[in-house]
């Protein structure tokens, strides 16, 4: 006797694979949207810019917070000391970020965009935004906008 086909909603997007077993796992499909969104990433930002994810992210955050600590950044996006250093590092080499000494505390340092890193930060940004409408242009506005805050929902269940 032969079963039914599976419906085209139980099957990987691409390869074809059967994953009604995996459906209903948020991990499961926020990995396979990261690869939608990753290939948008690419192509919009890392290729021209010359930017990893996680340079765009630092970069982006400290235009958003001028005067940010790594400290902070560290915290925000789940990263080691030294590792949000060696990020830091280059993106001020590229004469993205500046740091400079706080004047309550000249222990702590703050960190700011450049010119040439806000000008190129809010490039980035844009560009994202502007390829990701096109890429999931499946969605509609307001399922776009309820994606983008369910997933910052569940961001925000992350311990502190």
């Amino acid at each position: 006797m032969k079963q039914n086909a599976p419906a085209s909603t139980d099957m990987t997007p691409a390869g074809k694979l059967v994953e009604a077993g995996l459906h209903h796992i948020l991990g499961y499909q926020l990995a396979q949207a990261a690869i939608a969104s990753t290939g948008v990433f690419g192509r919009e930002v890392g290729q021209p810019f010359e930017l990893r994810p996680v340079e765009f992210t630092i970069l982006a955050l400290i235009d958003e917070n001028p005067g940010v600590s790594a400290k902070q950044l560290s915290r925000a996006l789940a990263l080691a000391a030294p590792n949000i250093t060696v990020w830091i590092d280059r993106l001020e080499r590229r004469q993205l970020i500046a740091r400079e000494r706080s004047v309550v505390d000249r222990r702590a340092q703050h960190i700011r965009t450049t010119a040439k890193g806000a000008a190129l930060a809010r490039k980035a940004v844009q560009r994202i935004v502007d390829g990701e409408r096109q890429s999931f242009d499946a969605l509609t506005a307001a399922e776009h906008a309820m994606l983008i805050e369910l997933l910052h929902k569940a961001a925000a269940c992350r311990p502190r």
